[in-house]
């Protein structure tokens, strides 16, 4: 979460220069050289910090850059509430940074800011810098009722999130209480996805894997279940079918490229525990499914896997 401090604390700003001359030969020379990337108008940080970010604390940094720029103050919400929350997302951040204004106002979107027009005495916000910025709780409604369904219920599973370190940002109660409140635009979308959510998926793809596995029609697995490994480790799988005894996994590129995952094992460290923890589990079960994103970007790919592993189905295998 970047709440209460930016993920990077050294950025150069040409207006915070003290009045002192910018030699604007040499940071075109940086930025040409690849040194420094800019991040918004007039802000620089350098390259070798700025791509230890993850996209999602690089848009949060870039929220932090738009309140320190803001002439007037202003309610951080939608993707960029998100970001500071740490509400994590599918695909690319925004390009630029959603901000609420009031309606009657007839502000518009433009430049670095997309402004989304609506009554402010009816939203929940909390102070920020000098600015505002909607609550965990009002973020994710924002998110349910103007995403597709998948991307809803991934806002909704962050905000939900159990493991999450400090606990999760919002209470399932709230949460469903609040979407099937929503009226007007996405009143049909936010209660379906809220409903759909669970505070049981650690990542994006999961959450992105539960609702391609319930479309493909294949029944509902259990979450996080539990097995016990020969040497009295504890596994906790992704999905799990118990009355077919069958195992489902994503398999994310980041657990054998990430330094916080590694833990300081190599990736090939990483690749045999994984492999020997799959082995183990094999012998626990009768089939054992793994997928990977392409997956999940052509449904027909993630509906042979599992109906070929012999999980049923109420739906035709799809087109694509």
């Amino acid at each position: 979460m970047w709440i209460d401090r930016p993920p990077l604390t050294t950025v150069f700003r040409r207006r915070e220069n003290d009045g002192e001359p910018v030699n604007d030969r040499r940071l075109r020379a940086r930025l040409a050289g690849g040194e420094i990337v800019r991040i918004a108008r007039g802000a620089y940080v350098e390259r070798a910090e700025w791509d230890r970010l993850t996209p999602m604390a690089r848009h949060a940094q870039r929220v932090w850059e738009a309140g320190a720029r803001g002439a007037s103050p202003f309610v951080v919400s939608h993707w960029a509430a998100a970001a500071l929350h740490g509400i994590d997302m599918l695909g690319r951040w925004p390009a630029t940074v959603d901000v609420s204004i009031d309606a009657a106002s007839g502000g518009r979107s433009s430049g670095a800011f997309r402004r989304h027009g609506r009554p402010l005495s009816e939203i929940e916000t909390s102070p920020w810098e000098r600015h505002g910025v909607t609550t965990p709780l009002q973020t994710a409604v924002d998110l349910l009722a103007s995403t597709r369904f998948v991307e809803g219920v991934v806002a909704a599973d962050q905000a939900l999130w159990s493991r999450r370190p400090g606990g999760p940002l919002v209470e399932a109660a709230a949460l469903r209480d609040r979407a099937h409140s929503v009226t007007g635009r996405g009143s049909a979308r936010a209660p379906r996805a809220a409903d759909f959510a669970t505070s049981l998926a650690d990542s994006v793809r999961e959450s992105q894997s539960r609702v391609l596995i319930a479309l493909l029609g294949f029944p509902e697995p259990e979450l996080q279940a539990r097995f016990v490994l020969a040497d009295g480790r504890e596994a906790f799988t992704d999905f799990f079918w118990p009355q077919r005894r069958h195992i489902g996994e994503f398999d994310g590129a980041g657990k054998y490229r990430d330094p916080a995952l590694l833990k300081g094992r190599t990736p090939e460290e990483v690749l045999l525990a994984e492999k020997d923890r799959e082995d183990e589990l094999r012998r626990q079960v009768t089939a054992f499914s793994r997928w990977r994103l392409p997956a999940l970007r052509s449904p027909r790919m993630l509906y042979d896997i599992l109906h070929g592993a012999g999980l049923p189905t109420s739906r035709p295998r799809p087109g694509r």
